[in-house]
């Protein structure tokens, strides 16, 4: 252990580290977000505004920004110096479960109870695209490393691949049998991986929509999955 990070009042729902590996950044259940020292431990910011439980957090690629969703409907951005909160992207109709930030910055995505999937302008705030099709709770969401796709992991046991431009749905990737708790893109953005209730993990061809690996031994539900930064492990 290297270092505990304590300050938080109850359940922590999402950590993250900053681009450059100095910084987390943390949202829990007592309703803020939390920017600490990963070398020190040390508490850097506590961003309040939240009304409810926070779900997910997630630094900008360039560190400077923070965006977080909450059980209170909304997403938030903040200045991760300041502490000062830059945009509220109201929309959703329930609890905001995942989000995350496209590889320049300039966009945000949304992952919410109400089913949908929701591409923001970072800068202004704007709803540029709702994505629907899912049939229940969207738990996870990340962009392509390009930021021309989006994956998506759903309550309704499926992935979806879709066109963040347009909001077409590219593929639907079926095969999980519980839900689908957390998607992320390969680096090179060829690959996706999917984690579920069913105990499974599952590495997917973004471009076939074909099931490459199914990794199992697990004895209970998986939460999160990630892959390296070479792409070579999940």
């Amino acid at each position: 252990l290297i270092k505990e990070l304590n300050g938080h009042t109850d359940s922590v729902g999402s950590v993250a580290f900053s681009p450059d590996g100095k910084q987390v950044v943390s949202g829990s259940a007592d309703r803020s977000v939390r920017i600490w020292d990963a070398l020190t431990g040390d508490l850097i910011k506590e961003l309040n505004g939240h009304t409810e439980s926070v779900w997910s957090v997630a630094f900008s690629p360039g560190g400077k920004q923070v965006v977080s969703g909450s059980e209170d409907r909304s997403v938030c951005i903040w200045d991760a110096l300041t502490g000062d909160l830059i945009k509220e992207l109201n929309g959703h109709t329930e609890s905001v479960w995942s989000v995350a930030f496209s590889a320049d910055g300039k966009q945000v995505v949304s992952g919410s109870k109400d089913r949908s999937v929701r591409i923001w302008d970072a800068l202004t705030g704007d709803l540029i695209k709702k994505l629907n099709g899912h049939t229940g709770h969207v738990w996870s969401v990340a962009f392509s490393p390009d930021g021309k796709q989006v994956v998506s992991g759903s309550e309704d046991r499926s992935v979806r691949i879709w066109d963040a431009l347009t909001g077409d749905l590219i593929k639907k990737l079926n095969g999980h049998t519980g839900h689908v708790w957390s998607v992320a893109f390969s680096p090179d953005g060829k690959q996706v991986v999917s984690g579920s209730t069913d105990r499974s993990v599952r590495i997917w061809d973004a471009l076939t929509g074909d099931l490459t690996k199914e990794l199992n031994g697990r004895t209970d539900s998986v939460g999160s999955v990630a892959f390296s930064p070479d792409g070579k492990q999940v």
